[in-house]
């Protein structure tokens, strides 16, 4: 654990560290290290005392923070245990980087979707921009289902959060609902409380997305405000 930081070093990119910052506003200490190779390090520590390495809370940088969560999701544990480090965790999220990253490989949530949802619920309607991004990002991955589908819809219109961030994960959770569930999101697109920022985002989302048919993206340009 000691040469973490000094193996982190050993594979940084100056032009992708160039990169990661100009599209991550709000990271902080940016090394440029790839994903793929963060996983297979996370991996690695998953296979080991992980939770010795969590305690020392290396989080000097991006990268750290962001492997942090990737341990987390890699880490083998009891559900309560995993949503212990959560919580731990989700402070530390300041980006939509760290955020998505962690929410993608929470794959836990799949065999545990009631505990989970449960959790989610103070960070879906809290006062902080990254706590509601973690939650709707979350509901995104995990519970885009016909049995969640009109909840989501409530926690959508109930958000009042007005940060971008914010925003624009709502109005992506909107789209991947529409590709699986196009008649009852289209129900919604008529009758929601979405402001008006995250409405038009959310039809330009649906309108850029490669899993709809030409066809349908004519209608939908009908739907602008």
């Amino acid at each position: 654990m000691e040469d973490m930081k000094a193996q982190l070093l050993a594979l940084a990119d100056e032009k992708y560290r160039e990169f990661t910052k100009k599209l991550t506003p709000n990271a902080e200490n940016v090394l440029g290290v790839r994903i793929p190779a963060l996983r297979k390090i996370a991996k690695e520590i998953a296979g080991d005392d992980w939770r010795a390495y969590l305690a020392c809370d290396y989080n000097n940088s991006f990268e750290e923070v962001m492997l942090q969560g990737m341990v987390i999701g890699y880490a083998k544990a009891d559900a309560n245990e995993i949503l212990h480090y959560i919580k731990w965790f989700i402070p530390k999220i300041n980006n939509w980087a760290v955020c998505d990253c962690f929410a993608g490989g929470l794959k836990f949530t799949a065999k545990n979707e009631v505990m989970v949802w449960k959790f989610l619920q103070t960070y879906l309607y809290s006062e902080k921009e990254f706590e509601i991004r973690f939650g709707i990002v979350m509901l995104l991955e995990y519970y885009i289902q016909e049995d969640y589908l009109q909840r989501l819809f409530v926690i959508f219109d109930g958000v009042k959060q007005d940060e971008y961030y914010v925003q624009m994960a709502i109005a992506w959770a909107v789209s991947i609902c529409y590709v699986y569930f196009p008649e009852q999101t289209d129900k919604y697109l008529q009758n929601n409380r979405l402001n008006l920022f995250t409405y038009r985002k959310t039809i330009q989302k649906i309108i850029e997305s490669n899993r709809v048919d030409a066809k349908t993206k004519d209608l939908i340009r009908l739907y602008k405000r």
